[in-house]
């Protein structure tokens, strides 16, 4: 199933992924509505043609006429969010979100939603050390990957639409996981890799570290400029996966750690050569 150029598409939660959303649909001439806490990002969307009508608060009237809603809300926010209005949705309404943790949060709202709701999840693999909608970029999602998860609820049309939506907004590479499966890769990938950004940044009391790096230091560290009230929550919603991946990785380390230790050159570098080849295939190539 394709994303019909006449769907209504309602977002809720105009922030830097939301607003992103926004602007990209609503440029190539979908009928883009949202519902977020401040009237201020709605009135800064509707001065920009990013949405065509929006609320700060919970419009029925705008969930009602939507076919597809998309949730760009923290995890505890969008459970609470279906908890509380999700009888409001219409029959045939297909949900997704933009979450980065899956398994504890789809199979409860999933279980929470009205018959004939379907809610395909889904995680842009974009974003900015920014937030908020003033900072929306649908540039974002050139390049960047997009992962459709599914669980055995969803329909293989409701699937191909969320993936279609990818493809529509710009991503690269979509590809599907299992929400098991997301949140060990995710874990890896996204949230060790900001676990080592932030303790990298506390590891040092000396002053004036900026008058003295390179670019290497900067490139490594670019994502310790960090949201603290939404990256806590991921860590410990993912708390177990994370740790597991924490523990592979402080093995590495050690490892490389011993072979400085003890002057054992041939390891460290063939731990380099490793790490080289490995690298050489998250390059982002042009399209």
């Amino acid at each position: 199933m394709k994303l019909d150029i006449k769907t209504k598409i309602l977002i809720v939660g105009l922030g830097l992924l939301g607003g992103s959303y926004a602007q990209s649909l609503s440029r190539q001439g979908y009928y883009v509505t949202a519902i977020t806490k401040e009237q201020h990002s709605i009135d800064y969307a509707l001065e920009r043609k990013y949405i065509a009508k929006g609320s700060s608060f919970v419009d029925e009237a705008l969930i009602k006429e939507a076919n597809l809603i998309i949730f760009a809300l923290y995890p505890h926010v969008f459970l609470d969010w279906i908890r509380e209005n999700a009888h409001l949705i219409q029959t045939k309404t297909v949900i997704t979100d933009v979450t980065g943790v899956k398994q504890s949060i789809v199979y409860e709202i999933q279980s929470l939603l009205p018959k004939g709701v379907e809610f395909i999840s889904a995680h842009p693999m974009a974003g900015k050390e920014t937030s908020g909608v003033e900072n929306s970029d649908e540039n974002i999602f050139k390049n960047a990957n997009y992962i459709v998860v599914p669980t055995e609820k969803n329909s293989l049309d409701t699937v191909e639409l969320c993936g279609d939506l990818g493809e529509t907004l710009g991503f690269r590479e979509i590809s599907v996981l299992t929400p098991e499966k997301h949140d060990k890769m995710i874990a890896f990938l996204s949230q060790l890799t900001h676990c080592i950004a932030v303790s990298l940044m506390c590891a040092c009391e000396e002053p004036e570290l900026e008058r003295y790096t390179g670019d290497s230091f900067r490139d490594l560290t670019r994502i310790a400029n960090i949201n603290d009230e939404m990256w806590s929550e991921l860590f410990l919603a993912n708390r177990e996966t994370l740790l597991a991946e924490m523990d592979n990785y402080r093995n590495s380390f050690d490892k490389l750690y011993d072979t400085i230790k003890n002057g054992d050159r041939d390891t460290m570098r063939e731990m380099m050569r490793l790490s080289t080849a490995r690298r050489r295939k998250f390059n982002k190539e042009k399209k």
